[in-house]
């Protein structure tokens, strides 16, 4: 298919051929048959990022094929949100005429929210001069009547504000309304609808559970905060300072009281927990942690997090890689048993998909 475009038409066999697929590979572990929740065909993306090429006075975003290495030029981006889509030609014929913003410009990254909120990297391969921010700023309140966007300068250990790097997002999950801060340059769900039909199926399971919810690889809260009103005390573990810092900026943000947490990785939670200490200063002794949501890399889980994730009577296990799942089920499965099974088209027109599980452990 080309490249940086969409085929609505193809998009709902495209859909039923991955639906397929995952039937086959998760079908011996007793899933008979998987929710599948689809994607807008177009339009759906919250963040893209495009080398800038130049020629003469000309200048176009370029992505690389990635199998014959070769440059395209993208002038339109159906695949971006309509914010991103539109904003990408409009934004380039305004660089053009400000050579300061323009020159040896080498990239440029987008990151929107559903309600329309918009912040722009900058990226440059020199160091940005001083006179940048308030080019910048100029170029910000030019689009100001029609865009809520933020300019970003970035360069070898340089990071210039005009303003903020932070884009706000608001999901309506079920019945909640939710916020969440969004740091450009770092990992958030790139398609947004879609994120929030798998905080909405995550919700309809967490109803059917009790007690306390332990939380690894929470990112910025993503499932934290949904999933709060379902049980008395949540503990979510992330490594990542920055989005540790984003995750507690988001519950004060939601005034969430029972969501904690840890910069733990999760091997030192498998390691803390096997030997029956605290998590720094949380006394799980006053806790009834019966479930566990684990959202891992593409590597999955580790043998010893598998371990620790066995012993929970409910376990959430949302995936970005369907054959990393497939491999830590054959170990979950042993001693627990699918109850739901989902997958949500978050990268429609790839063979990449998520997929969500919901585990009970087998009382025998």
């Amino acid at each position: 298919m080309q490249l940086g475009q969409v085929f609505p038409e193809q998009y709902q066999a495209l859909l039923s051929e991955k639906a397929d697929s995952m039937q086959q590979l998760f079908a011996p572990f007793g899933v008979e048959q998987a929710e599948v929740f689809p994607s807008a065909p177009a339009h759906y993306r919250l963040r893209a990022e495009f080398r800038i090429w130049h020629e003469g006075d000309d200048m176009f975003h370029i992505m690389f094929d990635p199998e014959t290495k070769t440059k395209q030029r993208i002038d339109y981006f159906p695949i971006a949100c309509k914010t991103i889509a539109d904003f990408m030609p409009v934004l380039l014929q305004a660089l053009k005429q400000r050579p300061l913003l323009r020159n040896r410009l080498y990239q440029i990254d987008y990151l929107a929210t559903l309600s329309g909120e918009l912040v722009v990297s900058l990226i440059y391969k020199k160091p940005i001069p001083p006179e940048w921010a308030g080019e910048a700023a100029a170029l910000k309140a030019e689009f100001a009547a029609l865009y809520k966007v933020d300019f970003i300068g970035r360069a070898r250990k340089q990071k210039i504000l005009v303003d903020r790097d932070f884009v706000i997002e608001r999901l309506q999950v079920q019945q909640q309304q939710l916020q969440y801060q969004q740091i450009e340059n770092s990992f958030t769900q790139p398609n947004g609808e879609v994120n929030q039909k798998m905080l909405g199926w995550a919700c309809d399971i967490a109803k059917n559970l009790s007690g306390d919810l332990l939380e690894l690889y929470c990112g910025n809260g993503n499932f934290s905060l949904a999933l709060a009103p379902y049980f008395d005390q949540v503990v979510a573990t992330e490594i990542a300072r920055s989005s540790i810092r984003c995750a507690e900026y988001n519950i004060a943000l939601n005034q969430i009281n029972n969501v904690r947490v840890l910069q733990m990785s999760a091997e030192d939670v498998s390691a803390a927990l096997s030997k029956g200490q605290q998590l720094k200063n949380i006394d799980l002794a006053g806790l009834q942690l019966n479930t566990i949501l684990v959202d891992p890399p593409r590597a999955g889980l580790d043998p010893a997090t598998e371990q620790l994730v066995s012993r929970f009577d409910d376990i959430l296990y949302i995936s970005c890689n369907p054959d990393t799942l497939a491999h830590n089920l054959q170990t979950l499965c042993k001693t627990h048993q699918v109850q739901k099974f989902a997958l949500f088209d978050q990268f429609p027109y790839t063979h990449h998909i998520e997929c969500g599980v919901w585990l009970k452990k087998i009382i025998l």
